[in-house]
């Protein structure tokens, strides 16, 4: 449940309202899912080809330990966002932390801070749970992205690097 006011569903600004996903959601839901791995794929050659699926989003809406929300306008879904609770490294300052994921908003909604509303109410659910850490993982690449969560308060903690027999390869023949 929204953890504001213990209600499904409160207005936001400009008409949009952000509700708990619900199993009626879940079709509209999985085109988010496809829509955000289409757009993640130029930075990651290693995503599988399709189909693929990063989610178990119908485990996602009816577990009570994540929070799913969506945002909707005119009664149609233009955004999503899960918060769920994960344990932490273990030299870490906490024990566990709120991880964010599923950040989707549908293009024509980008840049008019609704990803903001889902970020703070997914932060708000956290802090009531007692967890004072939250964190999202976004590629480096996807400057958008990474403005959106820096705008909000987000800042980098760990860039993950990756190599490849292919960049070995590769790295190999440049160095001759």
């Amino acid at each position: 449940m929204l953890p504001s006011e213990g209600i499904s569903s409160r207005t936001a600004m400009e008409g949009i309202s952000l509700r708990n996903a619900v199993l009626e959601d879940l079709e509209v839901l999985l085109g988010f899912e496809q829509e955000l791995i289409k757009a993640e794929r130029p930075f990651d050659s290693t995503i599988k080809d399709d189909p693929v699926s990063y989610y178990s989003i119908k485990d996602f809406i009816t577990d009570p330990e994540v929070e799913l929300i969506v945002a909707e306008h005119q009664g149609k879904i233009i955004s999503s966002g899960y918060a769920k609770e994960k344990e932490a490294r273990s030299y870490l300052d906490h024990d566990t932390y709120a991880y964010l994921g599923f950040m989707y908003t549908v293009p024509e909604y980008r840049g008019k801070g609704v990803n903001r509303l889902i970020i703070n109410a997914l932060v708000e659910w956290a802090r009531l749970k007692g967890l004072q850490e939250v964190r999202l993982t976004v590629y480096p690449g996807n400057l958008p992205a990474v403005r959106a969560y820096e705008k909000v308060g987000f800042e980098s903690a760990l860039l993950e690097m990756r190599i490849s027999d292919e960049n070995r390869d590769s790295q190999s023949d440049r160095a001759k």
